[in-house]
């Protein structure tokens, strides 16, 4: 047993250094308190150890303490795109006016950030339907002190206390769904449901309602319709950064953990060619998806035509981001898993570029309203340029990594034949274009309100901003290296 144990230790690395990480933060936030930055470096520091321990897991494929959690492709693949996100979300919170103001608390929040970092490594190999609730709520409980952390804020509280409100509905609505298929298959791993299911002794009735149940927890951590109530008001009260990384980070981890619950616990493995999933007894979950996606993606676009505030704006512009993910899940193959891996790249650079420029913006004016844009793109032109980048890559156009992004998602609907899905989500993508262009048009064809000498950032700043942009450029000419590690990453582990 300790051999076991001790080897299930030394496949759990990147783990347990963010356990080792949030330990030693704490512990020197205690005996170091005037000196919050020292804690930052310890974080950084940790989570750049453990980024790098995750590429040591390219290309395992096994299961740790006792079928709990996976270290296969799929979740190295989110692992790496996780770190990534949090290592930025630290380099941008370095330049934040918001954590800077608060600069007494510091240790605290890169702790937090360090927490909510080892919740979602978590939750993207969790293969037992217990691990991935308690996987969700280390995530989601040290989200819920970030979104309230700039206490000041008159909406900050406001933030965060909705965050939880909603935050426990759907946790007990997702534990209510799992206590049914417990009940249902005797089994809380997606291996042993899949058995019982596959055995075909189950009420259908009662299956589907524990799917919905279980859909009302990943459709809350992904902001996916009609979950998505508490994301406009969380997003403009949390501190930009926050905002940022739960817009993707989160995000993606939440996928991870729905598509592995979905591919485990409804499909048979190896019983229809070319990389198509075969679901268990005709139970088409994939239409309840394909109506989540519809909805998510039309509700997000909309709404976020009216929006003024920037932060809103891209709050809806991600909830209408998670409908156009949706539609790769629904085609059931691995061509549209790969096709979702692919969007989350591009995901991370374009939409942590808008929401860095707006945290710089803000930094300078004050402001995260719509008008304070008037005039920006003369008043800083490399920002104003960048953020038109990050905008077109965001709708989908042309040279831009997001028009990669798209290309393959709308390519694999085609292939399965979802071909009124692949028109709705081209005209959503048609309606995104418009709320894009009110920004820009204020940027560029607008004169600015007040001040209009020109804007400055340090040299750190814009190289981070360049770190950001170039990708989004880069990968919509030359996009074969993220197509093959995201064609590379579809392997799940299965038990043979």
């Amino acid at each position: 047993m300790s051999q076991q144990i001790l080897e299930n230790l030394s496949n759990f690395l990147p783990e347990t250094v963010l356990t080792a990480t949030l330990c030693v933060a704490i512990l020197l936030n205690l005996i170091f308190r005037k000196n919050p930055k020292l804690i930052a470096y310890v974080a950084l520091a940790g989570v750049l150890l453990s980024g790098y321990l995750v590429t040591k897991q390219i290309g395992m494929s096994q299961l740790l303490f006792s079928g709990m959690v996976a270290v296969d492709p799929f979740a190295v693949f989110f692992k790496l795109l996780i770190s990534l996100a949090s290592l930025l979300i630290m380099l941008f919170s370095v330049f934040s006016s918001e954590v800077l103001a608060t600069v007494k608390r510091m240790g605290e929040y890169f702790a937090l950030l360090v927490a909510l970092t080892l919740g979602m490594f978590l939750m993207v190999g969790a293969t037992n339907l217990l691990m991935m609730v308690l996987a969700m709520e280390l995530a989601s409980l040290s989200s819920y002190v970030l979104a309230g952390y700039t206490k000041e804020a008159p909406d900050s509280s406001e933030a965060s206390l909705k965050y939880i409100i909603y935050g426990a509905l759907s946790s007990g609505l997702m534990l209510y769904g799992v206590s049914i298929i417990f009940g249902l298959t005797g089994a809380t791993d997606v291996f042993g449901v899949n058995k019982a299911l596959a055995a075909g002794q189950t009420s259908y009735i009662a299956l589907l309602i524990a799917t919905i149940l279980i859909i009302a927890g990943f459709g809350y951590k992904i902001s996916a319709v009609p979950f998505h109530f508490w994301t406009p008001d969380v997003y403009e009260g949390a501190p930009v950064t926050i905002t940022a990384f739960l817009s993707v980070a989160s995000k993606a981890a939440g996928f991870a953990m729905m598509i592995r619950f979905f591919y485990m616990t409804f499909t048979v493995a190896g019983t229809m060619p070319e990389g198509m999933w075969m679901m268990l007894q005709g139970f088409e979950w994939n239409k309840i998806i394909a109506i989540l996606s519809v909805l998510t993606m039309t509700l997000g676009n909309l709404v976020a035509v009216w929006q003024d505030n920037m932060k809103r704006l891209l709050a809806y512009s991600s909830i209408a981001h998670a409908g156009y993910m949706l539609m790769g899940v629904v085609v059931l193959s691995d061509k549209g898993l790969a096709a979702v891996l692919i969007y989350f790249v591009v995901y991370l650079f374009m939409n942590l570029g808008a929401f860095y420029v707006v945290m710089l913006v803000a930094n300078k004016t004050g402001s995260e309203d719509i008008n304070s844009y008037k005039g920006l793109g003369y008043r800083a032109p490399l920002v104003g340029v960048a953020m038109v980048i990050f905008f077109i890559s965001l709708t989908g156009l042309p040279p831009t990594a997001g028009f990669i992004g798209k290309l393959f998602l709308f390519a694999a609907l085609l292939d399965a034949r979802w071909i009124w899905l692949a028109i709705v989500g081209a005209l959503n993508s048609v309606v995104s274009l418009y709320y894009y262009v009110r920004v820009i048009r204020n940027m560029f064809l607008r004169d600015p309100e007040g001040d209009s000498s020109p804007i400055q950032f340090s040299k750190a700043q814009v190289a981070l901003l360049l770190v950001l942009l170039v990708p989004t450029l880069l990968f919509g000419l030359y996009y074969a290296p993220i197509v093959e590690f995201a064609n590379a990453s579809v392997l799940m582990f299965r038990p043979q």
